[in-house]
This record gives structure tokens, C-alpha cells and sequence, in this order.
């Protein structure tokens, strides 16, 4: 039964007590900056246990919880099913990490009072979203969540850079929090007035309202999730919040926003075949822009925020896959685009969560996050920088990690609708939705070869303090769950995902049982498995061969390369950032707003030195966005000499209001 579900409400509300603690103990304590963490860490990890011990009756579809509590239009009913289950096992395991890193992120710095109440907030809100089965809980907790998440960007308050990523976020949160009202207004008409999600399934709705339904759905939900052109917010409110925080909004948060997607597609059922082509559009368009911006960026956290908008890309390309899939009724083209999906919902909070805390670590350790100020720092922080590049290595797509597990099967889905449908606009979307993916890879590994080379290898592009050295052991440890879960997932994936992720969840996602297609993948991934292993047996005994047949004794003698005419190499002339993108990204310069500003000397022995520097331009939020609010507070202020200050004049305004109201009351209204 999902009554099972009570003790997982009982351990977030300690979650988010554990924020009130610091209020409670004094700043000269050294219990002030450890309990929340501590306690935030090992509530969730008890709830990660538990959670995979009652799997079995999530799945089964218990009775759900129903609190005694009654609001207007509403009363609390909680419930896990499969979907939701399934994106709470990624949430406990970033909650974890992220506490944990967070207790020492800190230490050398002041921390205010209200730091772990907010975020213990953040965690507990998207608890509460997930297992919410009425709309006006839902949107209590949905703005638990964002408003909590507001306060966490926020945090450094004197940088104006913060307060205006901050102020962006909440603008943006809550447009989209106003088409939810509609979303869920519109289904609460068609239900007949109820707003409990269990009388949403099964409606008899007209194709066009379905369809009104999933755009307003889509903007409400993209507006969080951060697809183009809803993205705006999040390149700037990561940068802008402390990277704990910006690893658990990257990772989860967003999530919330395909989440609501997700829920919402089960309740307009059946799908349209243009829903998933449009969502294939979305998410190629997502994907391509946000990997070119990321490829752009010199701000470490801010290409990862763009980065961000990347990867949900690549999961409305599985999803839509999956649309297309209902439509045609192909359980195999259902099944690999959802679960490919699903599992990049996963992967993702896996891979950048570490990414973020690795930025971190670096941001932490140096004090700056310029990637062209960085460099050598392999050598210097070597456990960070291992750990960052596993990470980096994830999200590319690459095999041995987890990123490579979702990505090849949304890749499958792509390809399989391509070859096995009669539609031609099918044939194109899959073509056009695997085109993209092959595109995004390729891009995502120039950006994380760029990143990961110019920040760990070589020589630092600047003179670093002596004291730089790798982060406290508790931001490794938080580091090093999330990347032992990347190899997990990764190289046994065989072992994991058909007990978690194949029938119960698309199941409940799609009302379509895909035994046939599991069983499918279950061979495909064992042979994915089988094939991993073997390579990395292959290398391991090269690498015992080579070392075993090496000769050790003195006639091997060490010299230097040829060093080209650079006896002397100066750091100078190392590659940067800009000097490393601008191959793969100027021939797309226009869909970017990519410049170069480059400075040089023709003759033989130049005066001064060459430089290169290139920038990039979000034409979406400085051509579009920004225009717009601006006009909009242009014509908002008009009517701003009805606000004088004169009490007269407020009186008389009340007095017209009353007159008018009578007026209408005894002539129009009746």
C-alpha cells in the first residue's frame, strides 16, 4: 500500500527542520555550520533506503495518503507512483551529495542563518510537488520550491550580477506559475470542478482542448524545465547561487518542469502525433543552441548553466520520440524514447551536479571562475580534477558512463522510427531528432575537452597562490558519490535499470505495457555490458603487458621533445577557451551572436603581443526578452500620476469605484 509513504513525509519534515537548527544554535558553536548539513544528509540517505525497500508497492498502485487537513477547493492527498518514485531516488541522492559538499563550500566564509532553511526548503518543496496528488497542493508546493530556490540565488546579495539573476528567476518562475493556473484550471472544468489528480485520468476530451491543454502545459513547465526559448534564467541564476545549490537546481529542480510535462501528458490522453514532433523541434533547437552558447562561455558555472539547456534538449528529443511512438503504436519506438529519456532525467542530476560541484571546488580553491585564467590545476587539486573529468566525460555521451546509456537509446528510438515507419513526416522527425542528438554529442565533446584541458592541464594562464590545494575531504566525498553512480549506472546498467525503470514507470507514463521492447533492451544492454567489460579487460592486461615487458634498466634515457624553435614556452601561448571554440562554433556565428576581437602584429618581430578574445551574444533574452520588458515598463509607467501621493485624489478614486459599481449593479447588472 502507499501508505507505505507516511514515513517518507515524517523524514522531509525533518528535512526541513533541519534548516531552523542554525537559528537555534550559536555562530560561536561548531555545531553551527555542521548540523543541517549533517542531518539534511542523513534524512535523505535513510530516505533513499527506504524508498528501494517499499519499490515494489509504489509499483503497485496503493491507497494514498489523505491528511485531515481542507482547503478551499482542495484537500492534501500525497501518493508515490512510478514516475514520480523514480525522480525521487535522483532527488535523495543530490540531496546527499549536495549537503554534504555544502557543509565545508562554506568554511572559509561567512554563512547567513538562513542558508540551510532555504535550501532544506528547496528539497523538501520538490518532495511535495512529486508526491502531491491535488492541483492547489501541487501549486503550494511548486511555489515552496521556486521561492525557496529564489532566496538560494540570492545568496551573495551585494553583487547586483545576483539580484538581478534572482530577480530574472522569480519573473520567469512565476509567468509560468500563471499558465499552470490555466493548465489546471482547464482540467478541473473538463473533471467537472475537482482539482484531485485521480479524476483527471480517462477524461473525454475534445482534440482541441487536449491539445490547448499541452501548449499551456508546456510553457508553465518549460518556463522551469529551461528549454529554448525559456531559458533566459538559467545561465544566470547558476553562476549566481552557491554551487551546492546550483548543483541541486541543475539537476533536480529543472526536472520538476519535465516532471510536470509528463504528468500532465497522462491526463490528456490519447497523444497527438504533432505534440511529439513539436517536442522533437523543442528539443533539437534546445539542444544545438545550448551546447553552441555553452561552447561560447569563459564563466566556468555559467557555460554548465547553458550546458543545462543542452541536456533538456536531449530529453524532449526522447520524449517526443515517445510521442510519435503512442501515435503510430510502436511499443519499441515507446518504449527507447521515454526510457532514454527518463534516464537522462537520472543521468543528468548524476553527471551535472558533479560538474557544478567540481566548478565549485575550483571557484573555491582559486577565486575565480574564468576559464582563461585557469590552468595546471591537475596537479594542484588532483582529486577535484579527476572527478571533474569523469564527469566530463559522462555528459558527452561517451562510452563507460551513464551518459551513454540514455543518449544510445533515445539514438535507437530515432533510428528505429526512421526505418520502420510508412509516414514520411515520421521518417523526417526521427531522422531530424537522431541528426541532432549526433550533432549535440560532437559539440558537447569540443565544449568538455575545451573546459577540462584548459582548466586541469597546462600551465596556469596566471600567477596562482602557493597555498592552492584540492578541497576539504567532505566536498570529495560529496563529489565522489555522484561519480561512482555515473560508472554504476554506467557499466551496470544491466543490473539496474530493468528492475527501476522499464514497465512500471512508461507504463504509468503512457497506459501502454512494453514487455516486448524491456526484454529487448535487457538483451541490447547486456550486450552493451558484455562488449564494455571486455574492452576494459583488453586494456587493463595491454597496460600489464607494457609494464611487465618495458625494460627498466639504463639504456633508456630520457630527453626532451622536439620543442619547433619554443625552447622557452611561456604560458602566453597555450591555447584559450576562445582560441579552442572558435573552430567549431564561427561558421554557426550567427545563430549566437559569436564576435572576435582579435589584436595583432604583422610584422616580424611585433612590438606587442597577439590576443584573441571571443564573446557571446544570447540574442534571446538581449533581443527579445529584454526589448520586451522594457516596453512593457514603459507603458506600465503611463498611468504612474494616478499614484500623486494626494489623499484627496485616493479618495476621490474610491469614490468613482462605489459610483460605478452602483451604477452597475442597478443598470447593467441587472
Amino acid at each position: 500500500m502507499n501508505n507505505s509513504i507516511s514515513p517518507l513525509i515524517i523524514l522531509t519534515i525533518i528535512t526541513a527542520a533541519a534548516g531552523l537548527l542554525p537559528f537555534l544554535i550559536s555562530e560561536k558553536s561548531r555545531l553551527y555550520r555542521s548540523v543541517s548539513p549533517v542531518v539534511i544528509f542523513i534524512s535523505s540517505i535513510i530516505s533513499l533506503i527506504y524508498l528501494l525497500f517499499i519499490w515494489p508497492d509504489i509499483v503497485s498502485n496503493g491507497s494514498p495518503v489523505i491528511l485531515g487537513w481542507q482547503m478551499p477547493f482542495a484537500k492534501l492527498i500525497f501518493s508515490i507512483d512510478a514516475l514520480s518514485g523514480f525522480i525521487l531516488i535522483p532527488l535523495y541522492i543530490l540531496t546527499a551529495a549536495s549537503s554534504v559538499y555544502g557543509w565545508k563550500y562554506f568554511d572559509s566564509h561567512k554563512i547567513e542563518k538562513s542558508h540551510w532553511f532555504f535550501f532544506s526548503l528547496l528539497t523538501s518543496g520538490m518532495f511535495f510537488v512529486l508526491v502531491s496528488q491535488n492541483a492547489i497542493a501541487f501549486i503550494i508546493s511548486w511555489e515552496i520550491m521556486s521561492v525557496s530556490s529564489f532566496f538560494l540565488v540570492i545568496t551573495d546579495k551585494e553583487k547586483k550580477e545576483s539580484m538581478r539573476a534572482g530577480l530574472i528567476y522569480l519573473i520567469t518562475a512565476h509567468v509560468g506559475l500563471a499558465f499552470m493556473f490555466i493548465t489546471f484550471f482547464m482540467l478541473a472544468k473538463t473533471a467537472g470542478g475537482s482539482f484531485d489528480f485521480s479524476s483527471w485520468k480517462n477524461l473525454d476530451i475534445s482534440s482541441f482542448k487536449a491539445g490547448l491543454i499541452f501548449i499551456t502545459a508546456l510553457i508553465s513547465f518549460g518556463t522551469k524545465a529551461g528549454f529554448v526559448p525559456f531559458h533566459v534564467w538559467l545561465p544566470l541564476a547558476h553562476p549566481a547561487a552557491p554551487s551546492h545549490v546550483s548543483a541541486l537546481m541543475s539537476g533536480i529542480m529543472i526536472k520538476m518542469g519535465i516532471y510536470g510535462i509528463l504528468r500532465v501528458l497522462t491526463f490528456i490522453t490519447p497523444f497527438q502525433t504533432w505534440w511529439g514532433i513539436l517536442l522533437i523541434v523543442l528539443g533539437a533547437i534546445s539542444g544545438v543552441l545550448g551546447i553552441l552558447f555553452a561552447n561560447g562561455q569563459h564563466d566556468l558555472k555559467k557555460m554548465l548553466g547553458y550546458s543545462s539547456v543542452e541536456n533538456i534538449g536531449i530529453i524532449l528529443l526522447g520524449i517526443g520520440v515517445g510521442i510519435v511512438g503512442v501515435t503510430i503504436d510502436s511499443q519499441t519506438l515507446i518504449f527507447f524514447g521515454f526510457a532514454g529519456a527518463l534516464l537522462h532525467v537520472f543521468n543528468h542530476a548524476m553527471f551535472k551536479g558533479l560538474l557544478f560541484m567540481g566548478a565549485g571546488a575550483v571557484i573555491r580553491q582559486t577565486g575565480t571562475g574564468d576559464i582563461d585564467r585557469l590552468g595546471g590545476l591537475a596537479g594542484k587539486m588532483p582529486l577535484t580534477s579527476i572527478l571533474f573529468i569523469t564527469g566530463s566525460i559522462a555528459i558527452t555521451g561517451l562510452p563507460f558512463f551513464n551518459g551513454f546509456i540514455s543518449e544510445f537509446m533515445i539514438y535507437f528510438s530515432s533510428m528505429y522510427g526512421a526505418i520502420k515507419s510508412d509516414s514520411i513526416m515520421i521518417i523526417f522527425s526521427s531522422l531530424f531528432a537522431g541528426a541532432a542528438l549526433a550533432l549535440i554529442g560532437g559539440l558537447a565533446v569540443a565544449n568538455f575537452t575545451k573546459v577540462s584541458g584548459t582548466v586541469f592541464l597546462g600551465e596556469p594562464r596566471v600567477q596562482q597562490s602557493s597555498s592552492v590545494k584540492d578541497v576539504p575531504f567532505a566536498m570529495i566525498l560529496g563529489m565522489g558519490i555522484l561519480a561512482a553512480v555515473c560508472i554504476i549506472i554506467g557499466m551496470g546498467s544491466y543490473f539496474i535499470i530493468p528492475q527501476y525503470l522499464y514497465n512500471p514507470v512508461l507504463e504509468m507514463t503512457t497506459g501502454i505495457n512494453v514487455n516486448g521492447s524491456a526484454d529487448l533492451m535487457t538483451q541490447m544492454i547486456m550486450i552493451i555490458t558484455i562488449i564494455l567489460s571486455a574492452i576494459l579487460l583488453l586494456i587493463g592486461i595491454s597496460l600489464l603487458l607494457y609494464k611487465f615487458f618495458t625494460k627498466t634498466d639504463d639504456e633508456n634515457v630520457e630527453v626532451g621533445t622536439w620543442d619547433c624553435g619554443y625552447s622557452n614556452p611561456l604560458p602566453s601561448m597555450q591555447y584559450t577557451s576562445s582560441s579552442f571554440a572558435s573552430p567549431a562554433i564561427k561558421y554557426v556565428s550567427f545563430l549566437m551572436g559569436f564576435k572576435i576581437d582579435k589584436k595583432s602584429d604583422s610584422r616580424i618581430f611585433p612590438a606587442s603581443g597577439w590576443s584573441f578574445k571571443s564573446t557571446v551574444n544570447d540574442w534571446i533574452l538581449t533581443r527579445i526578452y529584454e526589448p520586451f520588458t522594457a516596453y512593457t515598463a514603459r507603458v506600465l509607467r503611463t498611468p504612474r500620476f494616478l499614484q500623486n501621493g494626494k489623499t484627496g485624489a485616493y479618495v476621490l478614486y474610491i469614490a468613482v469605484t462605489i459610483i460605478s459599481l452602483i451604477i452597475w449593479m442597478f443598470g447593467f447588472g441587472s
